[in-house]
């Protein structure tokens, strides 16, 4: 099965649910949760590439001047808009490398690793390059080399047991694919970025 397939078969909603998390990949969540809302200021504009079910806009409520979120898989959009709440939050299914909205926004996000199951990496940052036009508003929250021993039992816990390991990436039984990053790799990947832990499985990268 490739990335699409799994997600397609619901690993995102299991996923989620914390009773499936390692200690270490739930203070990963929380803590994507805590940089949001101190960076994040009433009033702007946000992008969420990758959004899945829609949280991290629906954490942030009527803070913002307009949210979208963009994510490929159909199902998890109809969900995102099922729970939507906030006003001026909107859905949208799209290819991350080719997102179908036409406007600026003051920041761009892809987080919990989202950009590290995607194949075409370059198209992504692009996109987010396009629609945040000014530096340091394009942010990726990513796994460290040090997240593998809480995924490899997180992903067990979800049914998709580690089957292969190499350097950047872990692959499950069912098809999985999760890539992880040492600072050297995000840097020659992203470019001209600022790279901070986010706990101490993760990196937030911001370019």
């Amino acid at each position: 099965m490739s990335n699409d397939a799994v997600y397609a078969a619901g690993l995102l909603n299991r996923a989620l649910d914390p009773a499936t998390q390692p200690p270490e990949i739930r203070a990963f969540l929380q803590a994507e949760i805590d940089l949001l809302n101190n960076i994040i200021v009433p009033g702007v504009a946000l992008l969420d590439v990758g959004c899945g079910t829609g949280r991290h806009l629906a954490t942030l409520g009527n803070r913002l001047r307009i949210g979208v979120g963009v994510d490929y898989e159909h199902t998890y959009i109809v969900e995102a808009h099922r729970r939507a709440r906030a006003q001026h939050v909107y859905f949208v299914t799209g290819d991350a490398t080719a997102i179908p909205v036409d406007a600026r926004f003051d920041f761009t996000t892809c987080l919990t690793n989202t950009w590290g199951t995607m194949g075409n990496k370059t198209g992504v940052l692009n996109e987010m390059r396009r629609l945040a036009r000014t530096p340091h508003t394009r942010l990726l929250s990513v796994y460290a080399e040090t997240s593998v021993p809480a995924r490899r039992e997180w992903y067990r816990r979800l049914g998709h047991t580690v089957v292969e390991e190499s350097a950047d990436r872990l692959m499950s039984a069912g098809g999985f694919r999760s890539e992880h990053f040492s600072e050297a790799r995000l840097r020659a990947l992203v470019g001209e970025c600022i790279i901070r832990p986010l706990t101490d499985i993760a990196y937030v990268v911001t370019f």
